[in-house]
C-alpha cells in the first residue's frame, strides 16, 4: 500500500472514529444530565442535613462529566474540519482535546481503581442520617425527606443488625411496604447497574481516545510533508523556452494584428503585384482615426510618397 493509499484510509478511519466520538459524546451528556436530574441522585442530594456527604461527590461528578463530554464534542469537530480541510492548527487542536480527554479518563479509571464504593458509600451514609433523624423524630420535614427516597427506590427501611432504633422501625413499614426490599440493598442494586453502563461507556471512550490520538497525529505529520489527496491551491508553472513570446487568444490576435496582418500574409504568398492596390488601400483605412486637423497634412504628405511607403512594407515587395 503506497502512501498515498495509506493517508486517504487514515482519513476515512479519522472521520468515522470522530462520528462515534460524537455519538459517544451524546451518551455520556445523556448520562450526566440523568445523574444530576434523576429522581434517585436528587432526592439523596436533596437531603436536609447539616452535613450532606454525597452532595460533594455529587458536584464533583457532575463536573467532570461534563468537562469530559466538551473536551471529546471539541476535539472530534477539530479533527473532522482539519481532516477535511487538511488544516494542521485544527489537526494539532483536536490533538490536544483528545490528549486532555484522555488523561481525564486514566483519572477516572484510576479513581475507580482506588476508591471503587466512595459514590456508594456517600449515598448510604446519607440515606442512614436520613433515616435516624426521622426515627428520633425531632421534625417533620425528616420523615417526609426519608419517606421520598422509600417511594423513590421501592424500598421501605433497613435491616441492619447495627440498628439502634429496632423499636420504631416496626411503626415505619406496614401494608404493602412491607414487603418491599431494604433500602440498603435497593441503594445498591441501582448504584449497581449505573456504574456497570459508567465503565463500559469509560471502556468504550477510552478505546477511541487512543484510537484518534494515534490518526490526527498521523495525519498532522502527512498534512505536513504535504502528503494531501487533493493538493489544493498548489500549481506548478511550466519553464517557458527562451526567446518565446506566450501565446495569446484567438480574439486579441486578431485584434492586433487586424485585416491588414492577414492580407499581407495572403500577398505575400500569392504575389505582390495582384494585391498591392488592395493592399495598400486597406492599410489606409486600417489606421486609428484621429483629429480632423491632423488628417489633412497628413493627406497632402501622403500624395507624394511611394506606394512602398504607404504600406509599411518594403518597397521592392510590393513594386513590379
Amino acid at each position: 500500500m503506497g502512501p498515498w493509499s495509506r493517508v486517504r484510509v487514515a482519513k476515512c478511519q479519522m472521520l468515522v472514529t470522530c462520528f462515534f466520538i460524537l455519538l459517544l459524546g451524546l451518551s455520556v451528556a445523556t448520562m450526566v444530565t440523568l445523574t444530576y436530574f434523576g429522581a434517585h441522585f436528587a432526592v439523596i442530594r436533596r437531603a436536609s442535613l447539616e452535613k450532606n456527604p454525597y452532595q460533594a461527590v455529587h458536584q464533583w461528578a457532575f463536573s467532570a462529566g461534563l468537562s469530559l463530554v466538551g473536551l471529546l464534542t471539541l476535539g472530534a469537530v477539530l479533527s473532522a474540519a482539519g481532516t477535511v480541510r487538511e488544516a494542521q492548527g485544527l489537526m494539532a487542536g483536536g490533538f490536544l482535546c483528545f490528549s486532555l480527554a484522555f488523561c481525564a479518563q486514566v483519572q477516572l479509571v484510576f479513581w475507580r481503581l482506588h476508591s471503587p464504593t466512595q459514590v456508594e458509600d456517600a449515598m448510604l451514609d446519607t440515606y442512614d442520617l436520613v433515616y435516624e433523624q426521622a426515627m428520633k423524630g425531632t421534625s417533620h420535614v425528616g420523615r417526609q425527606e426519608l419517606a421520598a427516597i422509600q417511594d423513590t427506590f421501592l424500598c421501605c427501611g433497613k435491616r441492619s443488625p447495627f440498628s439502634r432504633l429496632g423499636s420504631t422501625e416496626a411503626d415505619l413499614c406496614q401494608g404493602q411496604e412491607a414487603a418491599r426490599e431494604d433500602c440498603l440493598q435497593g441503594i445498591r442494586s441501582f448504584l449497581r447497574i449505573h456504574q456497570q453502563v459508567a465503565s463500559s461507556l469509560t471502556s468504550i471512550s477510552l478505546a477511541l481516545t487512543v484510537s484518534a490520538l494515534l490518526l490526527s497525529s498521523f495525519l498532522w505529520f502527512a498534512i505536513r510533508s504535504g502528503c494531501s489527496l487533493d493538493r489544493k491551491g498548489q500549481y506548478t508553472l511550466a519553464p517557458r523556452a527562451c526567446g518565446r513570446q506566450p501565446q495569446e487568444p484567438s480574439v486579441f490576435r486578431r485584434s492586433q494584428g487586424g485585416p491588414a496582418h492577414c492580407l499581407r500574409s495572403e500577398a505575400d504568398a500569392i504575389g505582390p503585384r495582384r494585391y498591392s492596390g488592395s493592399l495598400r488601400w486597406l492599410q489606409d483605412n486600417d489606421a486609428a482615426p484621429g483629429p480632423l486637423s491632423h488628417h489633412l497634412p497628413a493627406h497632402r504628405a501622403l500624395q507624394g510618397r511611394s506606394p512602398g511607403a504607404l504600406s509599411g512594407c518594403p518597397a521592392r515587395g510590393l513594386s513590379g
